[in-house]
């Protein structure tokens, strides 16, 4: 007996290496194999992700730096909306009240924004907000910047000041301008008493007006919301609409990928980024569901803020790992959303008050000094996409073609390496992270056009354009010099890091074979000659 069980011990333990080494094995030569064929198209590319970009707030708008940094992000991401916070806040000078009560308006320094957006051919994505202070019923602000986030004291002065408004747009960039605009009421209601301290009905009110104030101007004008956070009232918003037969032409609301709650300015609770692969994804999916299913199924659904994190103190903004976080994200969102609106694109961003060292985990794609993190190529690789999407069953990539017979392939790995719930984002991420293999993966187009082409790759991982492990390498200076940022500029100024010849003969196929690693980008840009 004692020999049966000895030998069926040893039979499974060989049986269990066995296997073990059949599948370390398989891990170590497995192949992720994308393969497209020229001819057979999806359709037109879906450029969500470039329809709309966040700033901080309207009046760091006037700020020649940031300018600069937004028509470079212009050019290179194509941004077509931006949205900010502010617009109606005090350091606007929008609103006033003569000795009498009388309400005065001047838009001048709005004008000198709103004339910067659209000469860069950009538009805004218009949030009325906050509540000038004269206007207030209250004295409760938010951020350094003090927005004022009470209702107003006169509804119907609130509904004046919007048509006011509306219609200085109207005179000033013409009526088929403006109805391009999406005229947003608000932020955040939800998250009282910080982005408001009225109630969900005293929020509807105060839409109600504004819509109102903005369609009295022209019935055609775009108007919306309830741009809360966590993707919360989405049906009741319709359903008073529908109810009391108020305009809403689309829906707005927000999503970040992290486990905590949705107010931190000042980044003091620290941050857990969510093992939940349908985080972001799942909020978006649902929205959708949530609009399909109401009295008014065909609204436009957009996702006015999203990020991995909803504080500008997370050091996952500003590292590798953010790339392919973005770029796995709004590939799983699919058609769901209208836009995704990426909060935000720099990181002069004053809510917590102005920032005091150059790499701080702020929100943007860009730095205070315009330096370019990874999260920014995530923008400007999708960007050099073509306009028809290739059939693909890979989950990870677009595949793509353009008119002149180019052919565009951009992958990534995305794989979540944060430990757990036990250690914050602002503990991990802000550590130099190597990235381990993921093996590799093979490329294959067929049906191309015989000749010669030139192959252009970009790449995005650890130490490859990624300028927070550059920043750690010069010891985290809390002030960089001019020649400082010159180099980190240069070392993350482009994600092309090779290209090489390739001639396709009869059979029409372009293979490549290459390993990846944890958290890596890259785009392969086949260019006809």
């Amino acid at each position: 007996m004692k020999k049966k069980i000895l030998l069926l011990i040893v039979l499974f333990s060989l049986t269990y290496v066995t296997v073990w080494a059949q599948n370390t094995n398989a891990e170590s030569t497995s192949e992720r194999i994308i393969k497209v064929d020229y001819h057979k198209t999806a359709g037109e590319m879906n450029t969500m992700f470039k329809e709309c970009i966040g700033a901080g707030r309207a009046n760091e708008g006037l700020r020649a730096d940031w300018q600069q940094q937004l028509a470079m992000v212009k050019k290179e991401c194509d941004f077509k909306y931006i949205r900010m916070h502010g617009l109606l806040s005090d350091d606007m000078a929008v609103y006033r009240e003569e000795s009498k009560g009388n309400p005065e308006y001047n838009y001048q320094y709005i004008d000198v924004l709103y004339d910067f957006l659209i000469s860069i051919k950009m538009k805004p994505f218009v949030e009325l907000g906050f509540m000038p202070s004269a206007l207030a019923s209250g004295p409760q602000t938010i951020f350094w910047w003090k927005g004022n986030v009470t209702p107003p004291k006169d509804y119907k002065k609130w509904e004046d000041l919007i048509r006011n408004l509306t219609q200085h747009f109207t005179e000033r960039y013409g009526e088929e301008e403006v109805k391009t605009w999406y005229f947003e009421v608000w932020n955040e209601p939800n998250l009282t008493p910080g982005f408001w301290t009225g109630t969900q009905e005293e929020y509807f009110k105060l839409y109600e007006y504004a819509a109102r104030g903005v369609k009295s101007v022209n019935p055609a004008y775009k108007v919306g919301g309830p741009a809360t956070a966590g993707a919360a009232w989405v049906p009741e918003t319709i359903e008073f609409a529908t109810k009391n037969n108020v305009p809403l032409d689309f829906i707005t609301t927000h999503t970040y990928g992290v486990k905590q709650g949705f107010l931190d300015e000042f980044g003091t609770s620290g941050t857990v980024l969510n093992k939940d692969d349908s985080s972001v994804s799942g909020d978006v999916i649902n929205s959708r569901k949530q609009i399909s299913s109401s009295a008014k199924p065909n609204l436009e659904l957009h996702y006015t803020e999203w990020s991995s994190s909803y504080t500008p103190a997370d050091p996952i903004h500003d590292s590798y790992h953010s790339a392919a976080y973005i770029l796995q994200k709004l590939k799983q969102v699919g058609n769901a959303a209208n836009s995704m609106s990426y909060w935000v694109f720099t990181d002069i961003f004053e809510e917590p008050g102005p920032r005091f060292t150059p790499f701080h985990g702020g929100f943007g794609l860009l730095n205070t000094q315009g330096i370019k993190k990874p999260a920014y190529f995530s923008y400007s690789l999708l960007n050099k996409l073509g306009e028809t999407e290739l059939q693909n069953t890979d989950t990870s990539s677009w595949t793509t073609k353009n008119d002149k017979g180019d052919v565009q392939i951009l992958l990534w790995d995305f794989t979540n390496t944060h430990p757990g719930d036990s250690v914050n984002n602002q503990v991990y991420y802000i550590k130099d992270l190597p990235s381990k293999s993921k093996g590799s993966i093979k490329i294959q187009v067929d049906g191309l056009q015989k000749g010669k082409y030139k192959l252009e790759i970009y790449k995005v991982g650890y130490k490859t354009n990624d300028v927070f492990s550059d920043y750690l390498a010069m010891n985290k200076p809390s002030q960089l010099t001019l020649q400082q940022v010159k180099t980190l500029k240069e070392k993350n100024n482009t994600a092309l890091i090779t290209t090489e010849k390739v001639s396709i003969d009869s059979k029409g196929v372009f293979s490549k074979d290459f390993k990846i690693n944890e958290n890596d980008v890259f785009l392969f840009n086949l260019v006809k000659q």
